[in-house]
């Protein structure tokens, strides 16, 4: 959907992170109108139906969670359950505004519900995006410490330091997500008559700081962090397993040192990963080392597939923008892959409490618990209520009886003397 001679809703990303672009009122619709041939692909459909099933299945699954992690005991508020906890917040703020979204794709970039709203939804956006993924590393380098260096990271990995790492990451994301908050502007396009909600970026270098410090700060970086913990973790598990196979003669009451060091530990590996050691000493073996792997496999490729393909896109409207690259191939790719891509990204919010949580058996387990006591509190209420209900019922019944025994006396008694 290019705009003739002014500003153009597919620039370097989605209509949801930018772009009106008021320093070049020619912008690179004009590179579009000889692309006859490239077909536009309609969105208005597709992409609602997506962001409402996302919705769905997110703000179920991260509110189960926050209501697990958030219901535990003092005992239970580990460093990894209160990087989850905030992380679960961060996805169900932005969840929230997801069907906004969807109404502004289903009426063709159309917003109809105003600046503030604009403003609020494009800030939680990108708070979201920069929130996660930092409170996704956090986890990540927490996972590090505890199964790598169990010992010397107990003084680190105390769940006050993590509420204050917690509250480091909000207030860097805020930081991160403020110039879009001030930039989001609501600008009417006369060409197709639609007022859509867009970032307004006043100069062509402020908008190659925000984009490339999105990529490199909300994907590269993490990538990177989360890639070597979960790297150094797959190795230490690997071997450690075989040394403990090429050391057979070890009783199980006198286990290496190595093995006390890597598995004697005063709090519980990070859920979902499977505890290094099912008793006291004893290594991880068979499934349950297979399990961890796997897990960590998981984190490290949901978290590259959801946000991979859209910093591509977006690196390409980089290119495009600076001249480097230029087609109508170019111009359809961005138009019709950035909707898509983003849609992607989003999943990750609904992909989260099922990575972190619901694999693990602890994490089930409470879940099980929570849930059976709701249903016992709901039977007792029932059955409290359906014993007033028989009670009254009784009473009045009685009542009836005895309003019956009373006219039936008086219709027998004569009503005077002969």
């Amino acid at each position: 959907m290019a705009i003739p001679n002014g500003p153009s809703l597919f620039n370097s990303t989605s209509p949801l992170y930018s772009t009106t672009i008021t320093y070049d009122n020619t912008s690179t619709a004009d590179s579009t109108l000889n692309c006859s041939d490239w077909s536009h692909v309609p969105m208005t459909t597709a992409i609602p139906v997506i962001y409402s099933v996302i919705c769905v299945l997110g703000t179920i699954a991260n509110a189960l969670a926050v209501c697990v992690l958030g219901h535990g005991s003092a005992s239970r508020r580990t460093v990894a359950n209160t990087f989850m906890l905030n992380l679960c917040v961060s996805d169900l703020l932005f969840l929230l505004s997801l069907p906004l979204w969807a109404v502004y794709y289903s009426h063709s970039y159309n917003w109809p519900f105003g600046l503030v709203a604009c403003k609020v939804c494009g800030f939680l956006l990108h708070l979201n995006l920069y929130a996660s993924i930092f409170f996704i590393t956090s986890m990540s380098v927490d996972r590090y410490l505890a199964i790598v260096h169990p010992l010397r990271s107990q003084s680190a990995r105390d769940p006050k330091r993590a509420r204050l790492t917690c509250i480091l990451v909000w207030v860097l994301a805020f930081a991160c997500s403020a110039p879009y908050l001030y930039l989001r502007k609501l600008h009417y396009f006369e060409e197709i008559g639609v007022l859509a909600c867009v970032i307004n970026y006043p100069n062509h270098t402020l908008d190659m700081i925000l984009v490339c410090s999105k990529i490199v700060l909300a994907f590269l970086l993490p990538l990177l962090v989360i890639s070597c913990c979960y790297c150094a973790i797959g190795r230490h598990l690997l071997a450690d397993t075989g040394l403990v196979r090429m050391q057979p003669s070890h009783s199980p009451n006198m286990p290496s040192f190595k093995s006390q060091e890597s598995y004697s530990k005063p709090e519980r590996p990070p859920t979902p990963c499977v505890s290094p050691s099912s008793s006291g000493s004893r290594p991880l073996e068979g499934r349950g080392l297979e399990r961890v792997l796997w897990t960590v496999a998981a984190v490290v490729l949901a978290f590259f597939l959801s946000w991979f393909p859209f910093h591509c896109v977006t690196l390409l409207g980089i290119l495009k923008s600076e001249g480097w690259l230029a087609g109508c191939w170019l111009d359809w790719t961005i138009e019709t892959f950035t909707p898509l891509t983003l849609s992607l990204g989003f999943s990750n919010s609904a992909i989260n409490p099922v990575l972190y949580c619901f694999i693990g058996n602890h994490f089930r387990g409470r879940l099980g618990g929570l849930c059976k006591g709701i249903c016992a509190c709901l039977k007792t209420r029932g059955e409290d209520q359906s014993q007033k209900r028989g009670s009254f019922s009784t009473r009045l019944s009685s009542f009836s009886r005895k309003l019956s025994d009373l006219k039936d006396l008086a219709i027998v008694e004569p009503s005077g003397p002969a």
